[in-house]
């Protein structure tokens, strides 16, 4: 009773597992917008129709999210003093970023002013790009102390200490997850800062939806239940 199927059922009842599928979806219809605009612009229409329905979507899941960051800022900050310190930085940013996004998601369903969307989205997308930077600079430090920790563990094992092999094995799967939390985080800031200054990289279709789905993936990979 833990085969693929299991799996799948255990993801998708996680807010965070059906948040990666539907994301999935919006940023592969975007890319086919991309691809169908000239050749099929019917179909582009319908893809985009499926994108916005996705982003909206995903923004209604997230509903309440920004308390995560919170609750994490109250319980467990950190267990030093810089690393409570970029925390403090990395949470607030993405409590920001949560908590202007509900209202950005209620000015594009047309419950208040429509106007208000643009403004709405610098506010959530500078928030949500500083909280990553912070994030990513978190993940470093861990995955430079796993690496550092490692080579003692190695340079005992050469001197006959006894230690624990598994150790080294659970210090690379958490280097992994940790490297996987860095792609989806510089993938997100990405798509923020095309929000934030819009130029032709960042805004560009094949780079919002490559970026989209380098963060999905990412997400499937660390939801994914072991």
């Amino acid at each position: 009773m833990n085969d693929k199927v299991d799996k799948l059922v255990i993801f998708l009842a996680k807010r965070d597992g059906i948040d990666k599928l539907v994301k999935t979806f919006q940023y592969v219809s975007k890319l086919l917008v991309w691809h169908l605009e000239t050749k099929n612009p019917k179909s582009a229409h319908r893809a985009k129709q499926c994108e916005v329905a996705s982003g909206l979507s995903r923004k209604a899941f997230r509903m309440g999210r920004f308390l995560t960051g919170f609750n994490a800022l109250r319980r467990s900050p950190g267990p030093t003093p810089t690393f409570r310190f970029l925390s403090v930085f990395a949470n607030a940013g993405e409590m920001v970023y949560l908590f202007f996004d509900h209202f950005l998601w209620l000015s594009r369903t047309g419950v208040i002013d429509a106007n208000l969307a643009r403004r709405m989205s610098f506010i959530s997308a500078f928030g949500e790009s500083v909280g990553y930077v912070f994030f990513c600079v978190m993940e470093f430090i861990m995955i430079k102390e796993g690496i550092e920790k490692e080579k003692r563990i190695k340079k005992s094992l050469l001197s006959d200490e006894k230690v624990d092999e598994n150790e080294i094995k659970k210090i690379k799967v958490d280097r992994v997850m940790r490297l996987m939390a860095v792609s989806a985080n510089l993938a997100d800031l990405i798509i923020a800062l095309a929000d934030i200054k819009p130029n032709p990289f960042c805004n560009h279709a094949i780079t919002l939806g490559i970026s989209g789905l380098v963060s999905a993936w990412a997400g499937w990979y660390r939801n994914w239940p072991s």
